[in-house]
């Protein structure tokens, strides 16, 4: 039976994110409120959950579950190295809607799914999202829904797909923009955005100081 903590009462939230650090550690999933849509999430590091997300979801490991961090430098210890690129992007975007495809350090025990040794990296901008993960560290989160169905904008929304599948819920109310990050693939030689979302094109060249068609891959 999943447990739901409504996070306006300030007492529900501190017992809620008890409760989902908890299901955490113990290779459960737990359902946040995040400052996109909500977010099905568990302990990064624990690769049996990590299959029950992908399986909660109805999704394959050929599409690697992303990984929220609660601090910026949280990142160091997860990465091969951070660009001066990608530090100006952290600084300049984060806590927000922008997610880092970056090369994953070699020596990370865990398994997210096939990712060809990246992770997607963002920090989101909600209290109770950053919360949670500055008591569990890592997490792997998805949207909170069934693949190929809309993202859950509520707590509700998330429990009508997701069920008791999730240990936990945390009811931050409904979701700010329903618009997904936008992702940025900082792998090669240079950054290339492969989703524009809640970023713009503009505003990351602007950062960057680059030409926002070479970002989206589009100069002839």
């Amino acid at each position: 039976m999943s447990a739901v903590f409504d996070c306006s009462d300030q007492n529900e939230r501190e017992a809620g994110i008890r409760a989902a650090e908890g299901a955490a550690r113990a290779g459960r999933l737990v359902v946040m409120p995040t400052d996109t849509v909500y977010g099905i999430g568990c302990d990064a590091f624990d690769s049996e959950a990590v299959s029950a997300l992908l399986a909660a979801k109805g999704r394959g490991r050929d599409m690697p579950v992303p990984v929220l961090v609660g601090s910026w430098h949280t990142v160091d210890g997860l990465v091969r190295s951070m660009s001066p690129q990608a530090r100006e992007l952290v600084q300049a975007f984060w806590p927000g809607g922008l997610s880092l495809v970056v090369e994953q350090a070699p020596s990370l025990a865990w398994d997210l799914g096939d990712t060809s040794g990246s992770v997607m990296i963002r920090m989101p901008l909600h209290p109770v999202a950053i919360e949670l993960l500055r008591e569990v560290g890592p997490m792997a989160v998805s949207s909170a829904n069934i693949s190929g169905q809309p993202p859950a904008a509520s707590a509700q929304q998330a429990r009508d797909q997701l069920g008791d599948q999730v240990a936990v819920y945390l009811d931050g109310g409904p979701s700010g923009e329903a618009v997904a990050s936008t992702i940025v693939d900082m792998t090669g030689p240079t950054p290339k955005i492969l989703r524009e979302g809640a970023i713009t094109a503009e505003d990351l060249a602007e950062v960057l100081d680059m030409d926002p068609a070479e970002l989206r891959g589009t100069v002839s």
